[in-house]
């Protein structure tokens, strides 16, 4: 028996390696004869909508803007900041905020990045005309509505002052907890060069060809160029600020996960994307477990799959019960991901100080999901457009037990499957019933970009005054343990009413080349220190 799973297991890694010869992906540099190449490869399973760092509701599309454009902290652990454009992001009262940008920042051109720059993207955010997906990091600042927007015939945020070139200031409405605003704007928040864009009307921002070939950046690597659904180049940035950037190139290879198991085991990657758009499938993970030239690490995380409710077609909350109780969640964590994640009831997972562990949750019951289908008065003649995105194997495999748990209790179904861009042209347009999607959200417990009437990500349609009033006290409220009461609430109304109904969050397969001097993948602080990013025995 064991000599023959030696044997399966080597003819897998056999068709793996032939399905990367035959996907037409191979490395885009040339390693040429004598010198080994000064360049790192990465693998990533999901393709970016764009390069626009404040709208990018795609978590491809962040990760992979913030090898470009620095953020001003870099969150290593959960709730822990380091440094990155900011020398310093401080508060004495947690209502005012001061950040001093690093003195000796400069944009790829040369120019200083400024206050001015930070203000500028703020103020852009702020404009009611820019379409962008960062706008709920800004409603706790004062002058703002409740959706972040300056009011009408405003155009800057009366809250912000420009101290001196490299320091700015920002008040909040109220006093709030200052670790939400160090995660939100301070390691999330990318700013744009005001001298490049200044001239662009907002409403014209995201179609300007800036964002998809950034001219000018502030990171570590300066943007090349995208192959549409191959690969992102990058090139050293000569003048980074932090110190010598180690690597003269980086490519980030947007692949089938397939290739990607098979593309370490050759080499022609040394690491994945990290935060589940790199995903290692579980069933591949044991057999990169067993690559001579990769070393792996398994982490919990803060993202989690779910099934999203399009609230303008499924509007009874006991057909959404329903279908949360028709599906059998144990066996995609047992079948699927090999007993490796865990069932999340509701948007935070176990890693969360925030998670309500009394709250009731949804088992699978198929009888009391018919029952509630029948009190619905549910028409079973109607067939429910379910969309799952392709790219996550596992996600799209839980798809087919969700599809067989649906029909087991009377419900006809229309899969369909499509790329990542699609599915979020879709999600935008509201062009579903029901949709697989994953969010990666934020250790702070603020969700109002998913669950707000106005939120960046509420592809749902979700409209309920009360969560939109918890929402804004819990940004607004400094002391841990009264915000925690009120995001108890809104768990206790997010499970009642079902908007989304959150299924599993896997675990973070990594593997990094043996080759990697320093780099790996990492659910935390992935984009820190990257200019330290070195490989083994290359000068």
């Amino acid at each position: 028996m064991k000599k023959f799973k030696t044997i399966f297991s080597l003819f897998s890694i056999v068709i793996l390696v032939l399905l990367s010869a035959c996907s037409g992906v191979n490395n885009p540099a040339s390693t040429g004869g004598g010198a080994k190449e000064n360049t790192m490869y990465l693998g990533l399973v999901n393709a970016p909508v764009s390069f626009n760092p404040i709208n990018s509701s795609d978590i491809a599309a962040s990760w992979l803007e913030k090898f470009m454009f620095d953020t001003f902290l870099e969150m290593t652990g959960p709730l822990e900041f380091t440094p990155k454009l900011a020398e310093s992001f401080e508060t004495e009262d947690n209502q005012t905020f001061t950040i001093k940008i690093n003195k000796d920042a400069n944009w790829t051109d040369g120019t200083p990045v400024t206050s001015a720059d930070v203000a500028f993207t703020l103020n852009l955010v702020a404009n009611p005309k820019t379409e962008t997906a960062v706008g709920a990091y800004l409603t706790v600042l004062d002058g703002l509505t409740d959706d972040g927007k300056l009011p009408e015939g405003e155009t800057e945020i009366p809250s912000i002052t420009i101290v001196d070139e490299k320091t700015i200031q920002f008040k909040t409405k109220a006093p709030v907890d200052p670790n939400m605003v160090k995660e939100q704007l301070g390691s999330k928040f990318m700013i744009l060069p005001e001298h490049k864009l200044k001239n662009i009307a907002p409403e014209n921002l995201q179609k300007d060809p800036f964002m998809m070939k950034p001219t000018v950046t502030n990171g570590p690597f300066k943007f090349v160029k995208y192959a549409k659904d191959q690969y992102v180049e990058y090139a050293r940035n000569d003048d980074y600020y932090l110190g010598d950037v180690e690597l003269d190139k980086l490519f980030v290879k947007i692949m089938p996960a397939a290739n990607l198991v098979a593309q370490l085991q050759t080499g022609e990657i040394q690491m994945n994307a990290a935060g589940g758009i790199g995903k290692i499938a579980v069933q591949d993970f044991e057999t990169v477990k067993g690559f001579d030239n990769v070393t792996t690490t398994t982490d919990k995380t803060y993202g989690y799959q779910n099934m999203s409710f399009n609230m303008e077609t499924i509007t009874d909350k006991k057909v959404r019960q329903a279908i949360a109780y028709a599906i059998d969640r144990q066996k995609i964590v047992d079948q699927l991901l090999k007993g490796e994640g865990e069932i999340v009831d509701g948007p935070y997972t176990s890693i969360s100080p925030y998670l309500d562990k009394e709250l009731e949750t949804y088992t699978y019951d198929p009888e009391k999901s018919k029952q509630l289908l029948e009190e619905a008065g549910w028409d079973f003649n109607k067939t429910i457009e379910f969309v799952v995105p392709i790219g996550n194997k596992v996600r799209e495999q839980s798809a087919n037990i969700i599809a067989e748990n649906l029909k087991a209790v009377g419900l006809k179904l229309n899969t369909t499957t499509y790329d990542f861009p699609t599915i979020m042209s879709k999600a935008r347009a509201g062009d579903y019933d029901l949709m697989l999607i994953g969010f990666t959200n934020t250790i702070d417990p603020d969700l109002t970009t998913i669950y707000g009437s106005a939120g960046s990500s509420n592809y749902t349609n979700y409209n309920n005054p009360k969560v939109d009033e918890l929402l804004a006290m819990g940004k607004q409220e400094p002391d841990t343990e009264k915000r925690k009461e009120i995001y108890n609430e809104l768990q206790a109304i997010w499970s009642d009413e079902l908007p989304i109904f959150t299924l599993y969050s896997d675990y973070d397969f990594g593997a990094v080349s043996k080759d990697v001097a320093v780099g790996s993948p990492k659910v935390f602080g992935f984009h820190n220190e990257l200019y330290k990013w070195s490989l083994a025995g290359v000068n």
